[in-house]
């Protein structure tokens, strides 16, 4: 069906919500062509994408035909009696309105559907899978994207983000779907009436914060919980479930930064709500200044990052994803050393763009470190093969460079709650020693070498940034005999499957002192650049970054 046949087809047929977002598109072709020159895509990281009318765009029916397909996959796939799906939702505009538009087709495919009463985090949504024995969950969110974004992430019944095999199989379900006709679906409010809809009750969710709890390593320690800490939920879902866990640990000091405290999903005061980014934190920043605090955290909307800042003399310094990572695993194999408390053959899970040297920290510890591939899921899995072992206690901790932690096994996803808490944890327990988070991180640079990783995002947006991106992973693969000046001494291609991993477009160039990895997002419009440098200290580091990057855009900009 040609793009001008579809987009005539929606003018006739798409919810009324929709026409006027429509009809202001017939006179602007390049508009119609980039709403429906394809659907929106379906992954392992089930949908993401711009709000708006359109195949390639979120809304009502591209919600509705995901879902349509979920439920054909479950129905064909699992017994009767365990055809249940969990749903959350995040703050962002229309979650709510897609919740329920996937709850209402679950329940009119025969499938019993489980809701969140309020917004609710991603990690609490992983634990509801498990908790309440689903097939399958969604979490309606965009995660860190800008407020024009939604999304809608699809789990499997171990709490992980679904495989590729499973993605596959949905995708196919969802492929044979006409948008319109070949929906099944019921209204909310009847779904719940006929008990096909019910709210999750509130024990699941006090049970996930008695987990978390779970993860002190203080060990009856005492320390200070009356430290000044400012924490940020960026307008998300971060407010209750993370003030509930500190206020019942016995912190006491806690100022939330009050114009970013409320859900809402215009992000009025940090348009990408991303703790990774300088600009979403600088409101706290300056809370932070204004009351002396020694500690920021903030989450991001749905909840499953988590980024800080420390005092560093007068001024306060970001901590990157890695440092905050190396950081926790450094703190979790010492204390639980100290307490008996580290189990036989224990496993640290990275992903391959996330620091070196926190293998480096982990063999100090006797602990194994495995890497996979880029993605949360990916650590879920690995928890989830050891459990199937019978050997889940040997997972201590995992961690990616993109802000995600985890150090318990109850959910299978990045916990942006459990971050939250245990670097809290870790700053108090140091602190009454004396001893600030960025002494503590130059200490670790002074024993195991300073190591200089970044990362650089370079948006293609629209079908011409599609195929400009693919072109792009066509230079790289070269051949490429230097960069910066080094040369490469070996190329890591994933597209056929490597090291055991599942096949990946992810490219690994491997120098005497550094490393590059390039990958095109699998969420958003961007090709991703990883650098990893290795030098005797931050200024070097720098300067060979920098030749690094120089020789990178030059294979972008000749592709």
């Amino acid at each position: 069906m040609s793009i001008e046949t579809t987009y005539r087809r929606w003018l006739e047929r798409a919810d009324e919500s929709l026409q006027p977002q429509l009809r202001a598109m017939e006179s602007d072709p390049a508009a119609i062509e980039d709403a429906f020159y394809r659907d929106l895509a379906f992954g392992t990281g089930g949908l993401r994408g711009v709000i708006g009318a359109g195949t390639n765009r979120m809304n009502l029916h591209t919600v509705a035909r995901a879902s349509q397909g979920l439920a054909d996959y479950v129905n064909a796939h699992f017994p009767e009696g365990k055809r249940r799906i969990a749903v959350s939702y995040d703050s962002r505009i229309l979650s709510d309105v897609f919740a329920r538009t996937a709850s209402g087709v679950f329940a009119a495919n025969g499938i019993s559907v489980s809701v969140y009463p309020q917004l609710m985090p991603t990690p609490c949504l992983s634990y509801a899978v498990r908790a309440l024995d689903c097939a399958a969950g969604i979490m309606v969110t965009a995660s860190h994207n800008p407020s024009k974004y939604n999304g809608y992430k699809v789990y499997g019944p171990d709490g992980c983000q679904i495989t590729t095999q499973a993605a596959a199989d949905i995708l196919a379900a969802i492929d044979s779907l006409d948008m319109f006709d070949g929906i099944r679906s019921m209204d909310f409010e009847a779904g719940m009436a006929r008990g096909l809809i019910r709210w999750i009750d509130e024990q699941v969710y006090t049970d996930f914060v008695s987990e978390v709890k779970a993860q002190s390593l203080l060990g009856g320690e005492d320390v200070d919980k009356g430290v000044a800490i400012v924490y940020s939920p960026l307008n998300g879902t971060g407010l209750k479930p993370v003030l509930r866990t500190l206020t019942e640990s016995g912190y006491t000091n806690v100022t939330v930064v009050k114009e970013q405290e409320q859900p809402d999903g215009r992000f009025p005061t940090c348009p990408y709500p991303n703790p990774e980014i300088r600009e979403a934190m600088q409101l706290g920043l300056e809370y932070a200044q204004r009351l002396n605090a020694e500690l920021l955290l903030a989450t991001d909307p749905d909840c499953d990052r988590c980024g800080i800042a420390v005092r560093d003399g007068e001024d306060y310094r970001l901590l990157t994803g890695n440092e905050t990572g190396m950081l926790l695993l450094d703190y979790v194999c010492q204390r639980r050393l100290a307490l008996g408390r580290m189990p036989e053959a224990p496993v640290l899970v990275k992903t391959i763009v996330t620091t070196d040297m926190a293998q480096r920290i982990a063999e100090k510890y006797g602990v194994e470190t495995v890497n996979v591939l880029t993605g949360f899921k990916y650590i879920g899995e690995t928890i989830a093969r050891l459990e199937a072992e019978g050997r889940a206690d040997r997972y201590i901790f995992g961690f990616e460079e993109s802000y995600g932690y985890l150090s318990g096994t109850y959910v299978r996803d990045k916990d942006a709650v459990d971050a939250a808490f245990l670097i809290c944890e870790m700053f108090a327990w140091y602190k009454s020693r004396g001893i600030g988070l960025m002494q503590r991180l130059e200490q670790l640079y002074r024993e195991y070498g300073y190591c200089l990783n970044t990362l650089h995002s370079f948006e293609f947006e629209g079908s011409a940034g599609f195929e400009r991106m693919q072109a792009i992973m066509r230079a790289f693969r070269g051949p490429i005999e230097s960069l910066g000046g080094a040369r490469v001494e070996r190329l890591l291609d994933y597209a056929p499957g490597l090291d055991g991993l599942p096949k990946s477009d992810v490219l690994k160039f491997i120098m005497p002192d550094a490393s590059v990895v390039v990958r095109p997002s699998g969420t958003e419009p961007k090709l991703k650049v990883y650098a990893s440098i290795v030098a005797p200290d931050r200024e070097s580091a720098a300067g060979r970054e920098a030749a690094l990057m120089a020789d990178v855009k030059r294979v972008m900009d000749q592709a």
